[in-house]
């Protein structure tokens, strides 16, 4: 009954880490249906005042009927750039229902699914994890690789691609020392960075200010000047400490060793606004700070570490070739490639504790079934009347163990 317990599967849990796969195609829908509306609304309203215009000017005779035509022709171009911009936005939405679809029916599947034991179970779990190796490998800029990956795996729905790519450009753009792609994102997405309160456009502006003043030319100088009272000035009340440092940086050459100004000149704040505009985007979009293969892989950590895993005689090693653990060679944290990773990782919480009858104390404090210290004494080729630690490979003999009750 407790193997069933344990093979049965979560729904609730299992979707925790598959949040982020819904969340943002509802998400980029609400954009892009806002982008829309903008659009339509723009445009309709400048074709109704020039029409409105043209039909009260033809009216009263103001109007000459070459400025009739004029301003018809320039209804039918708006017109028409209004409808191509509508027909890439419904594109658009076209593609983000079709992932909608994808992505519902891939965790539909998992609903059919009742224990870890099912063969359906095994490819739906592989297919995810390659939806974390892609979602990996978007993050760190590996986008060719990425790409490749989920064309290979024909999952191109069910990972963000066109998302991630876009954001890596404008990251790529501020490591290369530019802020006007960065600074047309935040133009676009100026009401919802309001509202989460970034500091994203206020340092962007910023840097513009320290790269004029950098240049240190008079005429650089005078742009700085006009730069701050537009764009930097208007945000005093919020950032009062760094509009006065902007201002101190009129007073100050790029090799002053002054700070904070020696900070401000310094070419590490490309960096730092690069990781700026990634949260910003992350927070935006709903996304996870950090990799979700980080997530799953800190809970299979999590709940196979155990004690032993770290103990000064657990590594092999760190001990004699003849006294290797049976436990080392199937217990995952054990290995060499994630005994590291899991060091910091905290032991899971288990409600239920599954134990071995007839439990024998060893003098070293260690607890094992009885029947499993006789398997491995057999193995060890131990002479009758011994057994062995199968963690630190100490040799005992029987008459030294004490029986273990658990009341």
């Amino acid at each position: 009954m407790a193997d069933q317990e344990a093979s049965k599967i979560n729904l609730d849990n299992h979707l925790l880490l598959d949040q982020p796969l819904l969340r943002l195609p509802y998400e980029l829908l609400r954009k892009n249906f806002r982008s829309a509306h903008f659009t339509f609304e723009k445009d309709s309203t400048f074709v109704k005042n020039l029409l409105k215009e043209t039909a009260n000017g033809s009216l009263n005779g103001r109007t000459t009927p070459q400025d009739v035509v004029k301003n018809l022709d320039t209804m039918l171009a708006r017109m028409r750039g209004m409808k191509r911009k509508l027909s890439a936005y419904a594109d658009e939405e076209t593609r983000l229902h079709r992932q909608v679809d994808a992505r519902v029916a891939h965790l539909r599947e998992l609903s059919g699914v009742h224990t870890v034991d099912d063969v359906k179970y095994e490819a739906w779990s592989r297919q995810r994890l390659d939806r974390l190796l892609v979602d990996y490998l978007l993050r760190h800029g590996y986008n060719a690789s990425a790409t490749s990956l989920a064309e290979e795996r024909q999952m191109v729905d069910l990972v963000d691609i066109d998302t991630f790519v876009a954001m890596s450009k404008i990251r790529k753009s501020l490591e290369d020392r530019s802020v006007q792609e960065a600074l047309a994102w935040c133009n676009e997405n100026k009401k919802e960075l309001r509202r989460m309160h970034s500091n994203l456009e206020f340092m962007l502006r910023c840097q513009q200010f320290i790269e004029m003043r950098r240049a240190g030319t008079p005429a650089k100088m005078a742009e700085a000047i006009a730069h701050a009272k537009k764009h930097i000035a208007p945000f005093n009340d919020t950032y009062t400490e760094e509009v006065c440092n902007m201002a101190g940086l009129l007073a100050h050459l790029p090799d002053t060793k002054q700070e904070p100004y020696e900070s401000l000149y310094s070419l590490e704040r490309w960096t730092k606004l690069a990781d700026v505009f990634v949260e910003a985007h992350n927070k935006l979009l709903g996304l996870p700070s950090f990799p979700l293969l980080h997530t799953a892989l800190s809970s299979g950590l999590s709940a196979l570490k155990t004690p032993a895993c770290h103990s000064s005689t657990a590594t092999s090693s760190s001990r004699p070739s003849h006294s290797t653990s049976l436990t080392t060679s199937v217990c995952p944290i054990c290995s060499t490639e994630l005994n590291e990773l899991a060091r910091n990782v905290p032991y899971a919480h288990h409600s239920k504790s599954h134990v071995e009858h007839d439990l024998l104390l060893l003098p070293n404090g260690r607890v094992y079934g009885k029947d499993r210290l006789e398997e491995y004494a057999v193995k060890a080729g131990l002479p009758p009347g011994q057994v062995r630690d199968l963690v630190t490979g100490e040799s005992f003999t029987v008459d030294k163990l004490k029986k273990v009750f658990i009341t």
